[in-house]
Formats: structure tokens, sequence, C-alpha cells
């Protein structure tokens, strides 16, 4: 975490333990941004009792927002428990408009801000066994285009990033050696993006250097969604 000074933009990241949060994180602090990024004690993004206490007592105030941290349960549909829609709703949807809500406060009465939600390529397809990950980046996508009309006289810019197959721990565990060569096959640059290659993207939409870019949901998928 880099110290505080008058001119130093602080971030906060949701999810920065690794993949690519931990990019994002790591992109921003080599920026000589402070860098806040909350472990799950902290901030357990699936407790909205835990967010509404973060944001109550817990929460500095920021410049930029990450809403990185997300969660997924992979089954069919008709043997989806509410218990889990309702926890990955939490996790990816939920939770990040409450710091939404709470970061965009003081970054409207500064008349600066940057907020980047971290979505996903299924927010625009998806596949069987999807349901509430695809249906909770959906949501984060409208979120991020109704806020960016909300916030814009403010100059509180709002984007989504649309990552498709990235080399992270999520990516490894919700599918075999074999499907992630089958992933690769599906991608016309024929690889996995890397952590880093997307946290380029998240830094420029939430940097000084992104002036007019908001309401977007930039796909990064080495032209996934091209075929």
């Amino acid at each position: 975490m880099m110290t505080s000074g008058p001119n130093v933009r602080r971030v906060l990241i949701t999810g920065a333990a690794r993949g690519i949060g931990k990019a994002i994180a790591d992109c921003y602090a080599a920026h000589r941004y402070d860098v806040i990024a909350p472990t799950r004690r902290e901030l357990d993004l699936s407790s909205l009792d835990a967010v509404r206490a973060f944001v109550d007592s817990g929460m500095p105030e920021i410049d930029v927002l990450i809403n990185n941290a997300a969660d997924s349960k992979i089954g069919p549909i008709e043997r989806l428990g509410l218990a889990d829609w309702q926890q990955v709703l939490t996790v990816n949807l939920t939770a990040p408009l409450l710091l939404l809500q709470a970061a965009a406060r003081g970054m409207c009465a500064r008349e600066w801000g940057r907020i980047v939600n971290v979505s996903s390529c299924y927010s625009i397809v998806s596949r069987a066994g999807r349901a509430p990950y695809s249906s909770s980046k959906a949501g984060v996508n409208a979120l991020t285009r109704t806020a960016a009309i909300e916030y814009a006289p403010q100059n509180v810019l709002v984007n989504a990033v649309c990552p498709g197959f990235v080399e992270t721990d999520l990516t490894r565990r919700n599918n075999s050696p074999e499907q992630i060569a089958g992933l690769c096959s599906q991608v016309p640059l024929g690889r996995l993006a890397t952590p880093e290659e997307i946290a380029r993207y998240v830094y420029f939409l939430g940097s000084d250097e992104n002036t007019y870019i908001t309401g977007q949901a930039v796909i990064i998928d080495g032209g996934f969604l091209c075929q």
C-alpha cells in the first residue's frame, strides 16, 4: 500500500488477493496510487450486514472504486438452490451496489471520481450451468450504465470491463485442463488472457487518463465474441 499524500489518488479494490484483482492492485500501486485492498475478514461481500458495517465505519474516502470480487456457482437451473442464487447475486451485484453508493457520495462532492466494475463476457453470452453468474454480471452492466448517467454531471465516470477467458484460480477451479484447452480453441488469439492484460484496461478507465469514456462495458476477450 502506498503512503497517502496531497496529490495521491486513493483506490479501493475488492478481491485483490489473487488473479485479476491482484494484478489491478499491482498496476495501481506501480502508478503510485494509494491502494486499499480489504481482506475478506475486513470486508465480507457475502454478508450485506458486513458490507454496511464497512461502509458506515471502515470505508475511507476514495477517488477510484474497483468492484472486482466475484463468486460463481455452477449447475443446471433445475437444481439451482435459492441460497446459491442469492449468494452469487449478493457478492457480484448487491455488495458492489452498496460500495458504489457509498463511494459516489464523496466523489460527487469532490466532482471527480472513477468507478470500474469487473463484469464478464458471460454477461453478454452464457452457457449451461452459468445462470447465477451470467445473471449477476448482466446486472452489473445495467447498473454501470445507469450509474454513468446519474453521476456524469459530477464528473464521476462509471464503466465496466467484460473479460473473456482469463488464466485465474477461478477459471482453473471451474474447468478441467481439457476444458481450458477447449476454451483456448474458441479464442481467435488462441490463448487465455493474463490478469495483467485485464488490469491495464481497468487502470486506464479508472485513472485521470480517462476523461470521456463512461457507461461502457468494454469487452476484453481476444475476439471470442466475434465468432
